[in-house]
């Protein structure tokens, strides 16, 4: 008698069926690489409605000639091609600027990530009803509108009745009567920053002590076990467990203080000075200024190029952290 061969036969002597190694898992690793996109693509469609058409009308306005003439008139503008552009990047005062502001973002947002970082290890060590006073705290700071916080430190270091001149004053030996703090680049600048600063600690503080409590309280007391100082806890279990949160909190500090506006804006009076400008307050300087607004749109066009790099950065980290989780 022939035994016919079946599938159950050819499974005897206990061979079990199986897929090919490896495809199931990388099948899993597309759709989990692939997850973020998809749900990103809801947002992405909501910007492209509320920002699409401001941005391309920007872009278009670049390329033409736009005065007063063609505003009140509606006629269209003139294309002129890259001739706005060409007259931005040959104008020594627009790098001028670029650099100003390149170097005032670096200083401020370095400044804002470190005592933010300290606040928060400070909430780690305080009881807890002081840490919630202090994110209270914070929270009205982090709460007050920039044009509020821009009048009060113009009230604070006003020449004539700012407190800070007063309280100067009081020290042996100096003279602040009546001293105003814009004369100088340096101090104006220092007010500026210092407000920058000030509104931006309390993001970077909150936001960074929720990310400490994520970190194991078993390798903070092994590292001490060990003998471990302070410092080289910090550095090689705190901050490495604490990069991910780091990047993105410092690139979202450097993508909003890059496009500073309000406070040098309202510090000096809807008027700032040629030393105090920005790259968004000189393209607004020369589009409304100056009535010249394709050049104005050229030069925000610039702006928003430089900032992709760090925008597409911020992105890429984010869709890092959720391939990780």
């Amino acid at each position: 008698m022939s035994v016919v061969e079946t599938p159950t036969t050819r499974r005897t002597g206990g061979s079990t069926p199986h897929r090919a190694p490896g495809r199931a898992t990388r099948k899993r690793r597309r759709q989990i690489a692939g997850l973020p996109w998809l749900l990103s693509i809801p947002t992405l469609l909501l910007l492209a409605g509320l920002l699409g058409y401001p941005l391309v009308r920007m872009i278009v306005l670049s390329f033409q000639n736009m005065r007063l003439r063609e505003l009140l008139s509606g006629r269209t503008p003139p294309w002129v091609g890259f001739d706005n552009y060409t007259k931005v990047l040959t104008d020594s005062v627009f790098w001028t600027v670029v650099g100003r502001t390149v170097a005032f973002t670096v200083v401020t947002v370095t400044i804002s990530v470190v005592i933010g970082l300290g606040i928060a290890l400070l909430m780690r060590r305080v009881a807890r009803g002081v840490r919630l006073l202090m994110i209270v705290a914070m929270m009205f700071v982090w709460a007050m509108p920039q044009l509020v916080a821009a009048q009060a430190f113009r009230w604070i270091t006003d020449s004539d009745f700012g407190v800070l001149n007063y309280l100067i004053d009081l020290l042996p030996g100096v003279d602040y009567q009546n001293h105003s703090w814009f004369v100088n680049p340096w101090q104006g600048w220092s007010v500026i920053t210092t407000l920058v600063v000030w509104a931006g600690i309390p993001f970077l503080a909150i936001t960074l002590n929720a990310g400490l409590t994520q970190v194991p309280k078993e390798l903070i007391e092994a590292a001490t076990v060990d003998g471990a100082s302070s410092w080289q806890t910090l550095r090689s279990i705190t901050l490495p467990i604490l990069k991910p949160l780091l990047t993105i909190v410092t690139t979202l500090s450097v993508i909003w203080d890059f496009g500073l506006f309000t406070q040098n804006w309202a510090l000096r009076d809807g008027h700032p000075e040629p030393q105090f400008q920005t790259l968004a307050t000189y393209s607004y300087t020369q589009a409304f200024g100056q009535s010249r607004y394709s050049l104005g749109s050229a030069i925000s066009v610039i702006t928003v190029l430089l900032m992709l790099g760090v925008m597409a950065f911020y992105i890429r980290q984010m869709f890092k952290i959720g391939e990780v989780d």
